[in-house]
């Protein structure tokens, strides 16, 4: 076998296995999709003199395509999907062993009591399809860095989600926003961690009473099944060569979710413009997907947008709004908030209504940041960061007004010995 493999071209390595099924050893033979097909094979092995050509199978017979069929033939190369790909600077080292451990474990496989340390790390991979056969050995496939490493980052770069939140509006009042953190790491814990934030501080319930009826009603914000369908798809469909984050805007009427690497063409326009089900016959990364199955956070059956509209419908909410343009760079929907909720979600930056009193209100952000510093006047900026989940932008900017707008805060000494000063 390994001598009609080099008779390949380019080189080409299916994949070997023995299994015990029913009491019997069975070999598996496993032909993948190559990365650099089509192939060529010799049309008479034992010939000396070999004439390489393309095969294909048409009805029960092998044959070498002519004309439409050669071409459609070749059109198939370099069509592998990128996360299904090898990698020439991923290596084993890159790949977190407790991440592969807890997600083997997660989804119930047999793999999970193998010993993933030193060689074992290989064939575990390479049983799990992550690594590409090459005639110099192999490469770990890009998808294994975007489940299994701890920084996919390094590889993809701003692989990352960054919520930003406008308490009065974008247009309205541009200037003041706050920036969360990054949100990075590999795509389940950047989904998981996406969702806990806007579960834990964006989605709100809210009691109403109905005219017509002597029951209340309860509604969200924003219902929790529409946001996961959102920020899993952003993950699952974005291009990952894109140097774009995943953006996510909070105004006090909509959630906006922006992902680069927009809805192939096979989707047609209408479906777009009328948000329904953007049924797809390509998928950028199928590999990742088929893992997020695996671990329940998508379907994987175009059923993405339905749901959205579903859980929105339930909910009392209006429909969810698709925006792509010509060249389907982009993918960007607006989720909107609940009627009966409009106003709930607020985060005051008010002025302090009162003739007698013209000094500014200090808004949650600044709040917070007094308190922290209050505890330890010598916190840095990077600390406050890490302890409130707010980047440092945003804590740099909110630092600002305490000291020039408020007046309430100082800074004595430098940078390394300095500390911090409330002076009201």
């Amino acid at each position: 076998m390994v001598g009609y493999n080099n008779l390949i071209r380019p080189y080409y390595q299916p994949r070997l296995f023995i299994e015990e099924v029913d009491g019997k050893v069975v070999l598996i033979i496993k032909v993948a999709a190559g990365e650099r097909r089509p192939y060529k094979v010799p049309e008479r092995i034992t010939s000396k003199q070999k004439d390489f050509n393309y095969y294909i199978r048409y009805n029960s017979s092998s044959i070498v395509p002519k004309d439409e069929y050669e071409r459609e033939l070749i059109n198939l190369a370099n069509r592998t999907p990128f996360d299904d790909r090898g990698s020439d600077i991923i290596t084993l080292k890159d790949i977190s062993t407790a991440l592969l451990r807890d997600f083997l474990v997660e989804v119930g496989s047999d793999l999970s009591d193998q010993d993933l340390s030193g060689d074992n790390l290989k064939n575990v991979l390479d049983q799990m399809d992550l690594l590409e056969v090459t005639p110099e050995g192999f490469k770990v496939k890009n998808v294994a860095a975007m489940m299994f490493c701890d920084h996919p980052e390094r590889f993809f770069k701003m692989t990352q989600v960054e919520i930003v939140i406008f308490p009065k509006g974008r247009l309205k009042d541009p200037d003041n926003m706050i920036e969360i953190a990054p949100i990075r790491g590999c795509v389940p814990k950047m989904i998981r961690d996406t969702l806990n934030y806007l579960k834990t501080n964006i989605i709100q319930k809210t009691i109403h009473k109905p005219e017509d009826t002597e029951r209340s009603v309860v509604v969200y914000n924003y219902p929790y099944q529409a946001l996961e369908e959102a920020v899993v798809n952003s993950l699952y469909h974005r291009d990952y060569l894109e140097r774009e984050p995943v953006e996510i805007t909070v105004e006090p009427d909509k959630i906006s979710i922006l992902n680069f690497g927009g809805p192939n063409h096979t989707i047609s326009s209408e479906a777009i413009r009328e948000a329904r089900m953007l049924r797809s016959r390509r998928y950028k990364n199928r590999r990742l997907g088929e893992f997020l199955k695996e671990l329940n956070l998508t379907e994987g059956r175009a059923t993405g947008i339905p749901t959205i509209q579903q859980k929105l419908q339930e909910n009392g909410s209006p429909r969810a709004t698709i925006e792509t343009d010509e060249e389907r760079t982009f993918f960007l929907i607006d989720i909107p908030c609940n009627q009966h909720c409009l106003g709930v979600l607020v985060i005051r930056d008010d002025k302090k209504d009162d003739k007698k009193d013209d000094k500014k209100e200090l808004t949650d952000i600044q709040r917070v940041l007094v308190s922290v510093i209050s505890e330890n006047d010598k916190i840095t900026i990077s600390e406050m960061a890490r302890k409130t989940e707010l980047s440092e932008s945003t804590i740099s900017r909110e630092i600002k007004r305490l000291r020039v707008d408020h007046k309430i805060l100082d800074r004595e000494g430098g940078r390394k010995n300095g500390h911090w000063v409330i002076t009201k």
